[in-house]
């Protein structure tokens, strides 16, 4: 798998090192406060469990489906939710868990979605954030990992047509694979 990736932009250990850092200001700032991690699959799978085990203080987790890519490189543009919660999030403190803000346009679809269940609050942990590329510029994440460039990555929890999710780091798919 390594040997399709054009460059590594971060390991396993810068990953988990700044996994552990916004984990640590979660705590802080739901110290007295119930939250509800909402993962969003399949992508925030790693970064939910990582997150979460790092976590000092008590919280439930959720899952939802929602997909705008199908097996391609670039966003639809079309959201649709393929697997809704299970938990009520009504005076709930939501924090949603996402994997990467590319455009920004699925994460403002289920903010908004979010919101019209009446949450206490909503705020985004997400492990990646594409600047370049987000084009719903009232998304605010609130825990960032790590900004990257606009390229096609791949890794933690991240995929090519479901593949590449397992590599423990984050890198650029060397565009030979999908072109």
């Amino acid at each position: 798998m390594r040997g399709d990736l054009s460059s590594v932009l971060f390991t396993e250990q810068e990953i988990q090192a700044r996994v552990r850092e916004l984990a640590a200001r979660i705590d802080q700032d739901y110290a007295d406060k119930s939250v509800l991690l909402v993962g969003i699959l399949n992508g925030a799978v790693m970064m939910m469990a990582d997150v979460s085990r790092a976590m000092r203080i008590h919280c439930e987790m959720d899952w939802m489906a929602i997909s705008s890519y199908g097996s391609g490189v670039a966003s639809s543009g079309v959201v649709r939710i393929l697997k809704d919660m299970n938990t009520s999030v009504v005076d709930r403190h939501v924090l949603i868990v996402e994997d990467i803000v590319d455009t920004g346009l699925t994460l403002s679809y289920l903010v908004e979605n979010l919101r019209s269940r009446n949450p206490a609050s909503i705020e985004i942990c997400a492990g990646f954030r594409k600047p370049e590329a987000v084009a719903a510029r009232h998304v605010e994440v609130k825990y960032l990992g790590f900004d990257i460039p606009s390229d096609f990555v791949v890794g933690y929890g991240l995929d090519y047509a479901g593949r590449y999710r397992n590599l423990t780091g984050l890198g650029i798919l060397d565009p030979k694979v999908y072109s």
